[in-house]
């Protein structure tokens, strides 16, 4: 199959979306298909030539410099999907190039698939005014994107309830992404004490993500800080970068836990991939998640997993065999990873399942899933035209 990915956001930027599409391409292309991707150009870095990909104008965005917001305009798209005779556009986002694919599925005849990768009405708080409206405002507009479609992939049972609850009424295939187990296989898990020089009697907790308001790690650090109460060697490693870094910061230092935190910045993936091999712990406070991706890596990497019984991410633990689920309260959170670190036996038992239970959110498995998607997308040709879409 010949697929075509329009998205916001590709590598060299680090997200979550980037990654499940990284993954998903590798796959897809271990099994012979040829994906083609469609997406920003990164001005302040340097993007090599691909094969395959595609990349549109852009401009950093003014918050974010590493991030690119690109200008979804091309008098070349047209004959480009001729010629590499696209059979299927998959699209990752209802705005910018998601919608240009979006057309371009209409003007081709090609089936259309989204993927519902984030609850955008929870990016309201980076707008200085009138966060209630645009709350609503995207919410209306991935409902009507959504029913412009052919099929809908949603990352877990959480998105397939919000899309039913918000009005979308096309078809949605539940399909998280996967991990690649082989990637932590021969991890380093002596490279992390070392690198941050963390002694042998302390034990860590890891964090993964991106460092904004949505990943409610003000909550973390709160919660971490009463954890010391009770273990004051532990460490907390904060793994990625984000708007709120400083901010955060500056609240290790009001609650008196400077010393016991480190912000490792954005890491090469081999270096995260060793952080996951050599933590003792992964804590994750976001409730704004649809799938929680990084949930599924620490497990590959046989750690317990620590999160709110919220969104998406509670579908990746298994209360009381490969993690625990905690109530939204600094209290409860820390009780949580207390009782883990005080119960070497659970631990060890939460630790093998963890691994065990990781299987079955492989990489290979989704890939699957989705081809599956296509499979019968394609079949059920001739489509109905998709209906109109503005630009």
């Amino acid at each position: 199959m010949r697929i075509g990915y329009f998205t916001d956001s590709y590598l060299p930027y680090t997200s979550g979306v980037v990654r499940s599409i990284d993954i998903f391409v590798r796959e897809l292309k271990k099994r012979g298909h040829e994906i083609y991707i469609f997406g920003p150009d990164y001005p302040l870095a340097h993007c090599p030539r691909e094969e395959h990909v595609f990349r549109f104008a852009s401009i950093p965005a003014p918050t974010m410099p590493n991030f690119s917001i690109p200008i979804p305009l091309s008098v070349q798209l047209k004959a480009t999907i001729e010629r590499i005779n696209l059979e299927i556009i998959h699209v990752h986002s209802p705005f910018l190039l998601g919608r240009l694919g979006a057309v371009a599925a209409r003007q081709h005849g090609l089936p259309l698939l989204f993927t519902f990768h984030t609850f955008y009405e929870q990016y309201a708080h980076y707008l200085p005014l009138a966060r209630r409206a645009i709350r609503a405002l995207a919410q209306s507009v991935g409902r009507d994107f959504c029913n412009r479609c052919d099929l809908v992939v949603a990352p877990s049972h959480h998105v397939e309830s919000y899309l039913a609850e918000i009005g979308v009424d096309t078809k949605v295939a539940v399909i998280p992404t996967g991990v690649d187990l082989e990637e932590f296989e021969g991890a380093d898990g002596k490279w992390l004490r070392s690198r941050y020089r963390i002694g042998s009697d302390s034990r860590i907790l890891l964090f993964v993500g991106r460092l904004g308001k949505e990943k409610n790690i003000s909550f973390l650090l709160r919660a971490f800080e009463q954890a010391l109460g009770f273990f004051p060697r532990l460490k907390l490693v904060i793994a990625g970068g984000g708007p709120q870094k400083e901010q955060l910061c500056r609240l290790c230092v009001d609650l008196g836990i400077g010393d016991s935190v480190i912000f490792t910045g954005l890491l090469p993936r081999r270096q995260l991939v060793h952080c996951y091999a050599g933590a003792d712990l992964f804590v994750f406070p976001s409730v704004t998640e649809t799938q929680g991706l990084v949930i599924s890596e620490a497990k590959a990497a046989g750690l317990p997993v620590v999160t709110i019984r919220a969104s998406g991410a509670a579908e990746m633990v298994v209360h009381g065999e490969d993690g625990l689920l905690a109530e939204h309260s600094p209290e409860k959170f820390s009780a949580a990873v207390i009782k883990l670190l005080r119960d070497r036996s659970l631990y060890e038992k939460m630790s093998h399942c963890a691994r065990r239970n990781a299987e079955a959110f492989s990489a290979a498995s989704s890939a699957e899933k989705m081809l599956r998607c296509y499979g019968g997308l394609l079949a059920s040709k001739p489509l109905s035209p998709i209906p109109h879409l503005p630009v």
